[in-house]
């Protein structure tokens, strides 16, 4: 019965207007932007966290790694929520667009520079992934696009006692909402008609955003556009001031016993991310807090910014 009003409730919000979380792009040499923030949850309140997720341009996933003991259901009324708009930027070009399925975010750069417009995503399920490592661009773009599942996904909502049709027309009812944005030829970014699954992974290995979202991207990204996919869920950078940060996700599964474990993902650490963490001035008590931690949100590990004398 719960989880029944939980869906109800998601349904309601799926009218809300939502769009891109807008940073002004950091000087040469830094990546760091925005600022987080605290809100209250208001008295009364009977909504669950993906309300919040959306009123404030967030996945459900990045509210959860920034309020791990909150009530995913129903935030308690007068407790505070810290929404994650501060964050690093991907350490790649700054070009087109830039999915990071890590921290299942989606990166545009406009062509005319100046800001990143910064969206939740919904991606693959475990055993039906999002590519993770690869470069592309925007094929063509589609205005009430049809669904044609696969076989394999037709046998995989049978064996759920689900029927799946061979063909969905576009509509409402159609699981890539009004909107589709083909990479490559076999992956798109599209809209949903269930918004819950921004910032989880539901999808068939596409790209799934908000509808306002989707619309966004729709009208304003030109077809040839750059399109990379990357995984980085541990990003550090040190910016112009000298100050060092850290932001860690959960790292995506890369099995079916990882994804169904209530263990944590190992982190998988480069020789330059281990290095940047190991840097003289780096406070390391914080970095290792972090590492288990996983916030999702930008931490100084700056031993100077805490008054110490880091080796």
């Amino acid at each position: 019965m719960r989880l029944k009003s939980f869906c109800s409730l998601l349904l309601l919000l799926a009218s809300q207007n939502v769009l891109a979380v807008s940073y002004p792009l950091p000087p040469e040499g830094s990546r760091l932007v925005g600022s987080p923030l605290t809100i209250t949850v208001p008295e009364g309140n009977k909504l669950p966290l993906e309300a919040f997720a959306q009123q404030h341009g967030q996945g459900l996933s990045n509210l959860i790694e920034a309020n791990p003991d909150v009530d995913v259901f129903l935030p308690h009324a007068g407790s505070e929520l810290v929404i994650p708009g501060q964050l690093i930027l991907p350490d790649t070009v700054r070009e087109g667009i830039v999915v990071n399925v890590a921290e299942m975010r989606l990166y545009y750069y406009p062509p005319e520079g100046g800001t990143v417009e910064v969206f939740p995503i919904g991606i693959g399920q475990a055993g039906r992934e999002t590519p993770r490592n690869w470069v592309t661009r925007v094929e063509r773009k589609q205005e009430g696009p049809t669904w044609v599942p696969t076989a394999n996904t037709r046998r995989a909502y049978a064996k759920e006692g689900r029927s799946l049709p061979a063909y969905v027309p576009a509509g409402p009812d159609n699981p890539m909402g009004l909107y589709a944005i083909y990479i490559g030829r076999f992956y798109a970014i599209h809209g949903t008609n269930a918004n819950f699954g921004i910032g989880l992974r539901v999808s068939q290995g596409c790209i799934r955003l908000r509808n306002n979202d989707i619309k966004y991207l729709f009208d304003n990204v030109p077809e040839g556009t750059r399109v990379q996919l990357i995984d980085q869920p541990v990003k550090v950078t040190t910016e112009p001031d000298g100050s060092r940060w850290l932001e860690v996700h959960e790292p995506l599964s890369r099995n079916r016993s990882e994804f169904e474990s209530t263990n944590k993902v190992p982190l998988s650490l480069t020789s330059s991310l281990s290095a940047a963490m190991k840097e003289q001035g780096v406070d390391m008590l914080r970095v290792t807090n972090e590492l288990e931690r996983r916030s999702g949100m930008p931490v100084n590990i700056s031993g100077a910014a805490l008054g110490l004398n880091v080796e």
